[in-house]
Parts: structure tokens; sequence; C-alpha cells
């Protein structure tokens, strides 16, 4: 498909009509799906021996061969640029902004925001509502993740070639980076990214072992509205490669034995809780916010607990929620920093 002769109206009439079906933008969830890098094949040219016009038809499919590529992802092959300029990765702009490139917009959703750590000066991308604004930051490549199915696939795909990142590239943070690294065209970028990424884990994870020792941590955030707990386990897409494979740190054994990515942590289990460090996260706004102040503030004079050893020895840390949200690169640099000024320095 030759995206560069799509005429915009047309576009826009697609869109409506899809979005009068039924099939409207999903909102983006936060939390990661589990998600092998995708096979890519660049398109072989078709031809044979002709004349002066045949040859000149040929001349010109293989131009149009070096400007796309073929490649797979999670609903099947896509043609994509070979170099993207204006790139659309909606709650993926961690990775772009790793690889020093600069999305055309960024995610967001008015009941939890955006993931303000990333410093972005670009449109914001409403997931709630409909890609009209994507329409107007005319994107050349769209990458998708988990919260996009494959209604939602078909409907960013009129707007430009999109790729939705399969299920188990999701489920690693280095995996991911080099996809989009090889989708973007820049490979090489994620080799650089990715060798200072291990040579930081490599510095934190012996000075916060030392410090820790056998402690162990774990992560909980607080949803404001209802004021329940979440516990973030090993296998937490946010966490749990950085903290506990990573940096090798040691969970509790409630959250050594989830399943799940995280769960509500029931009140009978609280005393059994035997976590050393706590790092608190709201699940919207900030701990500036009244609300979560007061919630936060009765959550740690209960009597259940003050029966935690982290309550009780004071080594709970409240934490700005968007970079503990995601487990991509920049925002497990920030982990890291923070790791260092609450548990070693």
């Amino acid at each position: 498909m030759a995206w560069k002769g799509y005429q915009k109206g047309w576009v826009a009439l697609l869109v409506a009509s899809a979005l009068l079906a039924g099939c409207g933008a999903n909102t983006a969830n936060t939390q990661e799906a589990p998600a092998n890098q995708p096979s890519s094949a660049v398109e072989s040219a078709s031809g044979g021996q002709g004349d002066s016009a045949a040859n000149a038809g040929k001349n010109e499919e293989a131009a149009e061969e070096q400007t796309t590529r073929v490649v797979t992802d999670q609903f099947g092959e896509v043609e994509i640029p070979v170099h993207p300029k204006r790139v659309s990765a909606l709650y993926r702009e961690d990775y772009l902004v790793a690889l020093g490139v600069t999305p055309i917009v960024q995610y967001y959703n008015p009941m939890w925001g955006k993931q303000d750590y990333l410093e972005l000066e670009v449109p914001l991308f409403d997931v709630t509502g409909s890609i009209e604004a994507m329409l107007v930051s005319e994107p050349d490549l769209i990458i998708a993740a988990g919260e996009v199915d494959a209604a939602a696939y078909e409907l960013y795909s009129k707007v430009a070639p999109t790729y939705r990142l399969p299920d188990d590239v999701l489920a690693d943070t280095r995996t991911t980076l080099k996809v989009i690294a090889d989708l973007l065209g820049i490979p090489g970028k994620a080799e650089q990214v990715l060798k200072d990424y291990e040579s930081r884990i490599s510095e934190v994870k012996t000075k916060v072992q030392a410090s820790l020792g056998d402690e162990k941590l774990v992560v909980l955030r607080m949803n404001v509205v209802d004021q329940s707990i979440n516990i973030f386990g090993m296998n937490n897409t946010f966490v749990g490669q950085i903290l506990y494979k990573d940096l090798g740190l040691k969970a509790p054994a409630y959250a050594e034995t989830m399943t799940e990515g995280n769960v509500v942590l029931s009140q009978e289990v609280i005393p059994e809780l035997d976590a050393d460090h706590i790092i608190m996260l709201p699940s919207n706004g900030t701990w500036e916010d009244e609300d979560n102040a007061k919630a936060l503030k009765a959550m740690l004079a209960s009597p259940l607990w003050k029966s935690v050893p982290a309550v009780k020895n004071g080594h709970v840390y409240q934490v700005e929620r968007s970079y503990w949200q995601t487990g991509a690169i920049t925002a497990n640099f920030k982990k890291m920093d923070e790791l260092l000024k609450l548990l070693v320095e």
C-alpha cells in the first residue's frame, strides 16, 4: 500500500465512518501487557528483462522498495517507512526519548494525566476521545501496544502505518527498546543506550545491595478513589524486572509468590507483609494533594499497618507515580536514581 497517496479528506471520511460504527480509540491502560521480537523482511522487487518502459517501471519499484519495508507485528504484516520521521508511540514515548527521538504527540488521559517526567513539549493526544488530533499531526508511523485491540488497530491503520508491538515483546524492557529502534531505522542507537543502561544497573545494584542486605522491598499503590492498596509482584512489568531481576532486590514472601502483576492487598494480609521498605505511589495526582496526603496519613496510623516493619521503622517512601508506573528505559533510570537517594545516600 502506498501511503504517500493518501488524501486527508478520504482518510478522515474512513475514520468518521469507523467511529460512527462504534469503533473508537481505546482508552489506553497503564498496565503493560505481557508481550519475541517480531520478524521483518524487506519486500523483494519483482521484475524481468524488457523494453525501456519495463525497465523504468522496475527502477521505480526499486526506488519505492528503498523507502518502505514489511514487518510482522501482533496482527500480521504491515508496510512501514524505512526511516519514519513523524512517529507516535502512545504511552511508549519513553523509549523514543531514550533513543533521542521526539514523538509528535504524547499520551494523555483526563483521569490519569500524562508522563510528566518526560518533559515533552508536544501536543497531547487524549486516548479517551477521537483520533482527529492524530490526523492533524500527520504521523508516518504509529507504534501501538497492548491496549490496542484488533478494532482499534484497524482504525489507527487508516491514519498511518501502524505497528502493534507483540505481547511477548512488551514483557521485556530491553527487547521493547530494540524493536522500537529497529522500527525507527536506528538499531545501533539501541545498543548504545543499552550499554549505558547495563552499566548503570551494575553500579546501582552494588550500592543498593550493600545498603539493604537481606532486607525486603515492595512497591504499593494507593488507589485514591476508594483508598484500597495495590501490591506490585515479581511479575509486574513496571517494577518486577528492574527491582528484583536486574538489581537483585528481595521481595516480601507475598509479592514473591504472586502470579499476577498486581492485586489489591486484603486487610488480612497486611500483618503478614514482611516488608522492610515500602515504595508508595498514588494512583492519581501527587502526595501534595490534600486527599492523598490524608489517606496516607490515615493508613500509616492504622494498627494493622503499624505492624509492618517498614511502617514501624519509618521506611515508607512517597514517590512520583508516573515513572513508577512504566517499565521503560528513561523511567528505570529515574527509579535507580531515586533508590540511591532513598536507600543509600
